[in-house]
C-alpha cells in the first residue's frame, strides 16, 4: 500500500486532473475538483483518490456507470458552468504563454454526439472485451454505455465483439474504429495481422449484412461494403476512405464552418490547406473559389471526385501537397483573398510562417489544441495580422481537449 494522506485540490490541470501543490512537487489526483479536501494513496509519482472528505459545490453526479474508471472521460463530474469556464481558461492561458492579452469569446457548448470512436478490443480466457483503457492503466474497460458516443455505435457493440471473436490474435490487442456514416457504421480493425481466408471472409460479410453496417475492413483490407461509406458537408457527399480523418462531433464541425465562412466574408479566391476531405471546402465553395491542399492523397482523391458530382458551387480544386515539408509560399499565397487551415495537433509552423509573409487579407485558423494555436497565431501577429477573434468549441465533451477558431485580419497600409 502507498503513502495515504489528506490533501486539498488546488486547482484543475491541463489534463483534468485535480492537481496538489506540495513541497515534494506536484501531484495529479484524477476525477477531483478545486478546493476539494480528499484522502488520497500515493504510490511514487501516482495519486489514486481513496475518499472526498469535503466536495467542491461544482461536483454533480457523473453521467455514466463507467467514469472514474474508464479514461475516455476526465470531466463528468463538474457542473457545467464550472466546466466552460475552466475550458474556457485553458484557451486564455494558452494564448496568455505567447504574450497575448486578447478577450478569448465564450465557449460554445457540446451539441449533438461523437460520430466516431476507436476502441480496444482484446481476447481474454473467455470472450472478447472492447471498450476503452481504464484511467492510467492498460486494463480494458467493457463499454456498456457511452454519453458522448451516438447512440447507434453503442447498441452495435455487442454484435461487433461478436463479429471480431473468430479474428482476435490471442493476448494481443486490437484497435477497432468506428464511424457513423450516412448509410451505416463504418468499421475499420486494425491489428489482427493474419490473412484472411475465404470462408472467414465470407462470415464477416455475412454478419456486417445482418448488422446492417456500411463496411467493414480488416488491416486496410475492405471485406465488405454494400454502399459507399459517405458524409455530407455542405451540398456535397463525399466517400470517405477508411481510416481518413474526420471531424469528431457534426454540428461542432458546423459550428467551425458558419465561424468561417463569416469571417471570410466576400472573398473570392480561398485556399483551404489541411483540407481533408473537404468538411469546408465545400462549405465555402457555395460563395468562392476554393483551391484545397492536403498531404493525403485519398483525401484529395476523395474530394475530387465528390466535385464531379456536386452542384451549386463555385469552381475547386484539390491537390496533394506536404504542407509541413512544403508550405505555400507567400508569393503562391498573394494569388488568394482568404486562407483557412486547420492543421493537426502539432499546429502548422511552417506554414504560419509562410502566411505571415503574405499580403493575404484574411486569415481563418482552426485548431484542437490551443497551444499551437496560440504559437502559430504568434508567428501571424509578429508579422502584421491583428487577431480580431477566438472562439473555443466544445467538440471534446467532458474531455480536457478542446476545439479553436482564431481570425486574423491584415489591414492595408496607409498611403503617405
Amino acid at each position: 500500500m502507498g503513502d495515504v494522506r489528506d490533501v486539498e485540490i488546488a486547482r484543475i490541470g491541463a489534463q483534468g486532473d485535480g492537481l496538489v501543490i506540495g513541497g515534494d512537487g506536484p501531484l495529479y489526483v484524477p476525477f477531483t475538483l478545486a478546493g476539494e479536501r480528499v484522502r488520497i494513496e500515493v504510490t511514487g509519482a501516482v495519486a489514486k483518490m481513496i475518499e472526498i472528505l469535503e466536495p467542491s459545490h461544482d461536483r454533480i453526479t457523473p453521467v455514466c456507470q463507467h467514469f472514474g474508471r474508464c479514461g475516455g472521460c476526465a470531466l463528468q463530474h463538474m457542473a457545467p458552468p464550472a466546466y466552460l469556464s475552466w475550458k474556457h481558461d485553458q484557451v486564455v492561458a494558452a494564448f496568455k504563454a505567447r504574450g497575448f492579452d486578447v478577450t478569448i469569446d465564450a465557449v460554445i457548448p457540446a451539441r449533438g454526439l461523437r460520430r466516431r470512436a476507436t476502441f480496444s478490443a482484446h481476447h481474454d480466457q473467455h470472450r472478447v472485451r472492447l471498450g476503452f483503457h481504464a484511467s492510467g492503466t492498460h486494463d480494458l474497460i467493457d463499454v456498456i454505455e457511452c454519453p458522448v458516443l451516438d447512440s447507434r455505435i453503442v447498441a452495435a457493440l455487442p454484435a461487433i465483439r461478436r463479429m471480431i471473436d473468430p479474428l482476435m490474435p490471442k493476448r494481443e490487442n486490437v484497435r477497432i474504429s468506428a464511424t457513423m456514416m450516412t448509410s451505416g457504421i463504418d468499421v475499420a480493425v486494425e491489428g489482427i495481422r493474419r490473412t484472411l481466408t475465404a470462408d472467414v471472409r465470407t462470415r464477416l460479410a455475412r454478419d456486417a449484412a445482418e448488422l446492417h453496417l456500411a463496411r467493414v475492413s480488416v488491416d486496410g483490407d475492405t471485406v465488405y461494403e454494400v454502399l459507399p461509406a459517405s458524409l455530407e458537408f455542405g451540398s456535397a457527399e463525399v466517400v470517405i476512405p477508411a481510416q481518413i480523418f474526420i471531424q469528431a462531433v457534426r454540428e461542432a464541425e458546423q459550428d467551425m464552418a458558419a465561424i468561417i465562412i463569416a469571417a471570410v466574408g466576400k472573398a473570392k479566391r480561398v485556399v483551404d490547406l489541411f483540407s481533408g476531405v473537404g468538411a469546408f471546402t465545400f462549405p465555402l465553395g457555395r460563395a468562392a473559389k476554393v483551391t484545397a491542399f492536403d498531404s493525403d492523397a485519398r483525401a484529395i482523391g476523395a474530394l475530387n471526385a465528390a466535385v464531379k458530382r456536386a452542384s451549386g458551387l463555385k469552381p475547386i480544386s484539390a491537390h496533394v501537397r506536404d504542407l509541413f515539408r512544403e508550405p505555400l509560399s507567400a508569393v503562391e499565397l498573394n494569388d488568394f483573398d482568404a486562407i483557412v487551415f486547420d492543421p493537426p495537433r502539432a499546429g502548422a509552423e511552417a506554414q504560419s510562417r509562410m502566411i505571415a509573409k503574405s499580403k493575404v487579407k484574411t486569415v481563418v485558423a482552426v485548431s484542437c489544441n490551443p497551444a499551437t494555436l496560440a504559437r502559430d497565431a504568434r508567428i501571424l501577429v509578429d508579422g502584421g495580422y491583428t487577431m480580431t477573434d477566438v472562439t473555443p468549441i466544445d467538440q471534446f465533451r467532458y474531455s480536457p481537449h478542446i476545439e479553436a477558431v482564431g481570425v486574423f485580419r491584415r489591414e492595408k497600409p496607409e498611403r503617405l
